[in-house]
């Protein structure tokens, strides 16, 4: 296995398979995204507690489940770039930081504008929204760090450390709901036995976290890219790439 991703770890390579992943992944981000809203925004059926307002949920938990997914494969590319010092690996990190703070920014907002009919505030001090909370300045704090340091290897260092660091906070994120009473509901579509949802409600929602998950990827591939640009801009295949493009 380790022998066929060598190649990969070359700046060059790993750029032209980024190149060629793009389209596909942008490709179904669009229709899942497409299917996913629509369907859930427009045709699914209105809950019988919440009404039309539960339909916000067709992009909190997306969001929400993909601040974390995020994190969690920064941190690890954070670690890999740590431990067998692979450029590439600091590079995708530094390429999902800002798209995770994003997600995560996302999720505290609709859980916000969620909150208000069904709580009556915009914010409580809940376990859940706390740690997600604490999620988005881990995000700003690696993001900072990256940019904190004249020495990349001395700023990719640092900003790894906290990723890694920070992946603590994920099962506090998760299992919040659980371990302490919380007003925030628990599991809806990850529970063992069986989902708390109708599958007219459940499928656009599952629609919209793949899409997601391929919107991630599409839009880390675009900044993996540029990193890997602007970091080998002194290197023949990048100059050669350039003039290409005039």
């Amino acid at each position: 296995m380790w022998k066929w991703l060598h190649p990969y770890a070359k700046p060059e390579t790993a750029y032209q398979l980024s190149q060629k992943l793009l389209p596909w992944f942008a490709a179904i981000a669009l229709i899942c995204l497409s299917i996913g809203t629509v369907w859930g925004l427009a045709f699914a059926p209105a809950d019988y507690q919440q009404g039309d307002s539960f339909r916000i949920i067709y992009i909190h938990v997306p969001s929400a489940i993909w601040s974390m997914g995020v994190y969690m494969s920064m941190a690890i590319a954070a670690f890999i770039g740590l431990v067998w010092q692979l450029k590439l690996a600091n590079m995708a990190a530094a390429a999902m930081a800002p798209i995770g703070a994003v997600y995560t920014f996302i999720a505290l907002l609709t859980g916000a504008v969620w909150g208000k009919p069904m709580w009556g505030a915009w914010w409580v001090w809940d376990a859940r929204l706390t740690s997600e909370l604490i999620l988005l300045f881990l995000y700003l704090g690696v993001i900072a760090l990256y940019h904190a340091f004249d020495d990349q290897k001395t700023a990719a260092k640092a900003a790894g450390i906290l990723a890694i660091v920070g992946v603590v906070n994920l099962p506090i994120i998760h299992f919040s709901v659980e371990w302490w009473n919380t007003l925030h509901q628990g599991a809806t579509i990850t529970k063992f036995d069986k989902p708390s949802m109708s599958t007219d409600m459940l499928w656009p929602l599952l629609l919209n976290i793949l899409g997601f998950a391929f919107f991630f990827g599409s839009v880390m591939l675009i900044r993996f890219k540029n990193e890997i640009l602007s970091k080998e801009s002194h290197r023949p295949w990048v100059q050669k790439l350039a003039q290409a493009k005039r």
